[in-house]
């Protein structure tokens, strides 16, 4: 479960946990250590041992890392077994490749995977058949007539709308058991796509192919893999439920190095075939092994046939070539710099609160690498880019791009507009078709770059030095798939707007409003009106915030202020309170259908960001108006940051105006909402934090 990449729960939050992990990524040089290192050199038991700990001791690597397990195998061995730091920092106690356990997260998508290949062989399972054959009673909406079918849900192309984890299904109740079944019945999605047209990395289809295992063989889930699959592997250390007597192996999880430990959590569903598994490295070792003997261990114990693990071992669907997205259980290794990512290479990562994970498999050099360590970060993306550079270069030669033709498939103007990204909506992307035959591609964590054409439907990334495509259906829906900031995943581009009646084309708020018309958060219907110059509520204020984040309301039946009860929008109102973003007034109301100002619209994104970005550095922001000493560091943020619309124009001294006091109206909305999903906040302040103090411009409030 790659709870990392789905952490977008509310609009600035998701911003904020997304700017971190863009920042984080891209501070990583990746090709710093790899120049470093003997190019090519073979992968032995001794070599294999040199780099581990140079990698490990390395400065690039110790800021990823509080503790971490790797092994390596070769040709049916283990040639490195290692355990690097603390499992608990605050004991001492170091890592143990064969003892410590590990949550594996999304690799635990591969498990589940197998578990199901194993019933297809058995004949109990069709990968063509509509998944309401094996899941009677579990009921969801499809206005396709392409069904979805198990093929759909092992290759994330099922079409269900996103349904990732919440933060409410991680708890501490260890004695609480919440089954799978009940569980899906309660959030079952609907189809939103048609089947098999669309790669989105889905949580849930693997939630449901667990599902699929516990009815068609008639075992509990977490039974069925012990039995068929750990067993025979002697995979003693493995399972899907965490208790309290495996709670002492278990690494702790922290932030970074230093960081206070995470407390200890359990999931809700309590066995979850999408990423609940825990392991230790040694165990994972054993499963690489077997897999690289088609399907078979060392003692001849067989838990796939040589057919299904070749079935497991081909990508299934691609935007381009250069672009594989999914096997059965596996995904695409991350792009190399102008290399693409190669077919021959299989990996799944895994990604929860205080664990992160990487399996890695070259079935043409019977090699398997598995890394896991206590914390979320990048540390795996610098071994990958160091590990492949030290021992197999040639995965990571540039693409011969003369191999894919000059002649233009797609029409660049085609593919300019708004991009949300099909799981994570507040990933928005910009594509303008430039006079030079590029195109430049911008979003709020990297900021803008140059897209060049290299022929057909890929494009160069020429600032990531990676490489993006589009696609561009009958039906003239198009996608994008750009790895530099999202590789799990495609955007859909946004529909046209139709624009409303009361604003014109040159309206100073079109692009604003029209924009986020054309990501489907406002009505997109001939003949409606706007009402530009309305108020908007505070109710409104936080519901829209909540929507472009893609965050449902909260499920709680009690709410942080004593006047939300009954209201429509009381659930998005109580989730914003719960994470930290709105309070209410010394009488406990939030007034909720009360005009917004200019000012706690202000306060509600500075309580997002405030834990991002020092308040130190908008400190000597010069800004005038009429704005309450309270939200003068919320405004001097937004300002500084460029968080609104026309409406902040220059005083005749050259000050911005933000008149915070002043009611917010529904064309300033749009523009916020806009520039939240656009606006490259995080370079925008590091800049910022490079520049010496300035005296405040004098009359500045």
């Amino acid at each position: 479960m790659n709870l990392s990449k789905s952490a977008t729960f509310t609009l600035p939050r998701a911003l904020r946990m997304l700017a971190l992990a863009a920042a984080f990524l891209m501070a990583v040089p990746l090709q710093a250590f790899a120049a470093e290192q003997p190019a090519g050199e073979p992968l032995t038991a001794e070599s294999a041992a040199e780099f581990l700990e140079a990698f490990f001791a390395s400065e690039q690597a110790k800021p990823f890392y509080t503790g971490a397990a790797v092994v390596i195998v070769k040709d049916g061995e283990v040639i490195a077994q290692e355990g690097f730091g603390f499992a608990d920092a605050e004991k001492k106690k170091a890592v143990d490749p064969a003892n410590t356990l590990f949550r594996m997260a999304s690799v635990s998508k591969t498990f589940t995977a197998v578990a199901v290949m194993q019933l297809i062989e058995q004949g109990k399972i069709d990968l063509d058949e509509d998944i309401r054959t094996y899941l009677p009673g579990l009921e969801f909406e499809n206005p396709f007539d392409t069904p979805v079918t198990t093929a759909h849900l092992l290759t994330h192309r099922s079409g269900f709308e996103v349904r990732d984890p919440q933060s409410e299904d991680l708890h501490g109740d260890f004695d609480l058991y919440v089954s799978i079944e009940d569980y899906a019945k309660q959030h079952m999605p609907p189809v939103v796509r048609e089947p098999g047209t669309a790669y989105m990395y889905d949580n849930f289809a693997y939630l449901l192919l667990g599902l699929i295992v516990e009815n068609v063989s008639g075992e509990p889930f977490e039974d069925y893999m012990q039995n068929h699959v750990f067993v025979p592997l002697g995979m003693d250390s493995s399972g899907f439920i965490l208790n309290r007597e495996n709670l002492e192996r278990l690494a702790t999880g922290y932030t970074a190095p230093g960081s206070e430990p995470i407390e200890p959590y359990v999931f809700r569903p309590t066995v979850m075939p999408h990423g609940g598994m825990i392991a230790t490295a040694e165990d994972i070792g054993k499963f690489m092994i077997a897999f690289l003997n088609e399907g078979a261990a060392p003692d001849g114990a067989r838990v796939l046939s040589a057919e299904s693990v070749a079935a497991m071992s081909e990508y299934r669907n691609a935007i381009h070539p250069l672009l594989p997205d999914t096997t059965y259980g596996f995904e695409s290794a991350a792009q190399l710099p102008m290399a693409g990512a190669s077919r021959d290479v299989l990996t799944k990562l895994g990604d929860l609160p205080g664990n992160s994970s990487m399996l890695l498999l070259l079935p043409e050099e019977e090699t398997g690498v598995f890394l896991t360590y206590n914390q979320m970060g990048a540390l795996r993306d610098l071994f990958y880019m160091q590990f492949m550079a030290s021992f197999f270069p040639s995965y990571g030669a540039p693409a011969d791009l003369e191999a894919f033709g000059q002649d233009p498939a797609v029409r660049l103007e085609d593919l300019e507009g708004l991009y949300a990204d099909l799981r994570l909506p507040s990933i928005v992307y910009a594509v303008e078709k430039g006079e030079d035959g590029t195109l430049t591609l911008s979003d709020a964590l990297i900021g803008e770059r140059s897209l060049r054409h290299a022929g057909g439907n890929l494009f160069v990334d020429e600032m990531m030095q990676r490489f993006a495509a589009f696609r561009v259906d009958e039906d003239g829906t198009v996608y994008m798939k750009e790895s530099a900031l999202n590789p799990l995943g495609y955007a859909r581009k946004g529909e046209t707007p139709v624009g409303y009646e009361d604003v014109a084309a040159d309206h100073p708020y079109a692009p604003f409003i029209l924009g986020i018309q054309s990501l489907g958060y406002y009505p997109n219907e001939e003949g409606l009106t706007f009402e530009p110059g309305r108020p908007v509520t505070r109710a409104e204020l936080v519901w829209h915030l909540m929507a472009v984040s893609a965050v449902r309301g909260s499920t709680s039946d009690t709410y942080a202020f004593t006047d939300i009860a009954g209201h429509p929008l009381a659930p998005y109102i109580q989730a914003a309170a719960e994470l930290g973003l709105v309070s209410g007034g010394s009488d406990g109301r939030f007034d909720p259908d009360r005009p917004a100002t200019r000012q706690e619209a202000a306060v509600i994104v500075w309580n997002a960001y405030k834990l991002l970005f020092p308040e130190t550095i908008f400190a000597d922001v010069p800004v005038e108006g009429n704005t309450a000493e309270w939200a003068l560091p919320a405004v001097r943020m937004m300002v500084a940051l460029g968080l609104h619309g026309p409406e902040v124009a220059p005083s005749a001294s050259g000050v911005p105006v933000f008149d915070g006091a002043d009611l917010l109206k529904r064309q300033e909305e749009a523009a916020l909402l806009y520039r939240l999903l656009l606006t490259p906040v995080q370079q925008i302040a590091a800049g910022l934090m490079e520049q010496p103090a300035a005296a405040p411009a004098e009359g500045a409030a």
